[in-house]
């Protein structure tokens, strides 16, 4: 577990990368928050791997993290659109690629600005995931749709969130389901946007974000098994 380059025959992405002790699982790729790849996201690749998966986490800032709102509006901002994709592409394709990865298909866990681009991807790459978990955030309108997505979707939204509309999470789900999309979405009553970050101290809230990774784990299990070789 650690900090790596991952590499496949398209290119090469640093992120952290962690393995279950068995050395072995399906793959899930984890992308941060604007915040960058702290502490906490490389936390949630460590317990993703404890519970069996090996998770990968691209480092879409190339290093650099921010602890203010701020500091971090001014990373994202400041993010190729176009070398981002290309990271994440590269994570995709690094986890495909890696020997001990099993499965037909990943999972993807998007927090925040990684929400967005983890349902790009359910556009952009409709059969690469089995498995979509957003973690308070939406993508507004798509531009190429989710009819031809493969993936299910998991969402945990606050129920009082400065920065994603009650309506643009209920648009988000109506259009999931209009698709024929298997789709659950849970709002967490009480909590605010980043609720699962402990890190967050001014946000985070204990019950809420164990309740939304049990749920995750089971999610990821679920959609995951049936695609292991």
């Amino acid at each position: 577990m650690g900090t790596v380059d991952l590499a496949s025959r398209e290119g090469t992405v640093s992120g952290y990368l962690a393995i279950p002790r068995k050395g072995s699982g399906p793959g899930v790729l984890v992308l941060h928050a604007w915040w960058g790849l702290n502490d906490f996201h490389k936390g949630v690749c460590d317990r993703l791997a404890a519970t069996g998966f090996i998770a990968f986490a691209p480092d879409l800032y190339h290093g650099a993290t921010a602890t203010t709102r701020d500091g971090a509006k001014k990373l994202m901002s400041n993010l190729g659109k176009e070398g981002a994709h290309r990271d994440i592409l590269n994570g995709i394709r690094g986890l495909r690629d890696h020997p001990n990865v099993r499965g037909n298909c990943l999972g993807v866990i998007g927090f925040s600005m990684g929400a967005f681009w983890s349902l790009q991807l359910a556009q952009e790459l409709p059969r690469e995931f089995a498995a979509i978990v957003l973690f308070y955030g939406t993508a507004g309108t798509p531009e190429i749709g989710y009819a031809k997505t493969e993936a299910a979707f998991l969402g945990h939204f606050a129920e009082n969130d400065e920065f994603e509309a009650t309506a643009d999470v209920q648009e988000l789900e109506k259009l999931l389901r209009t698709n024929g999309k298997n789709v659950t979405f849970h709002t967490y009553p009480g909590t605010g946007h980043w609720f699962f970050e402990k890190d967050r101290t001014d946000a985070y809230d204990a019950r809420a974000a164990e309740l939304a990774w049990q749920r995750t784990v089971q999610f990821l299990t679920t959609q995951l098994s049936g695609t292991t070789n």
